[in-house]
């Protein structure tokens, strides 16, 4: 979206929205068979990482800056590569992204260019070659 239109956190219509996304993430992660590897690398309690996701959300879609106010710059690379991020896994988080998305996002233009952002997101975390 351009500096003169609405951000997409008040697109999305802010916290509820943005929270409701970023649990209902997780949710997919613990329930679905085909990324149950990308559910290994994780605390047994999802709830923390709920959160920190909402947070962090919150201020990459345009709204406050949550989890910078909480934790700092949010470094994401440095603070996953304790944990062994393939294209599998790379793959798997987006497939619960998109699944997301989708259910919250009714637009397709606006879910394809935020899909199209998550998706270099995702690439940029991978620190494994491909075998």
């Amino acid at each position: 979206m351009s500096e003169d239109h609405i951000s997409i956190y008040e697109y999305l219509g802010g916290e509820k929205t943005v929270r409701s996304l970023a649990y209902r993430f997780y949710d997919l992660m613990d329930t679905l068979e085909e990324v149950k590897e990308l559910r290994a690398i994780h605390p047994t309690s999802l709830e923390e990482s709920k959160e920190k996701f909402f947070q962090f959300l919150s201020g990459w879609f345009g709204g406050p800056q949550l989890y910078v106010q909480q934790y700092g710059h949010p470094r994401l690379r440095m603070r996953h590569m304790p944990f062994p991020i393939d294209k599998k896994a790379r793959n798997s988080w987006m497939h619960c992204m998109k699944i997301t998305l989708y259910e919250h996002i009714p637009n397709k233009e606006i879910r394809q260019q935020i899909e199209a952002s998550f998706a270099k997101l995702a690439t940029h975390m991978q620190n494994q070659p491909e075998k």
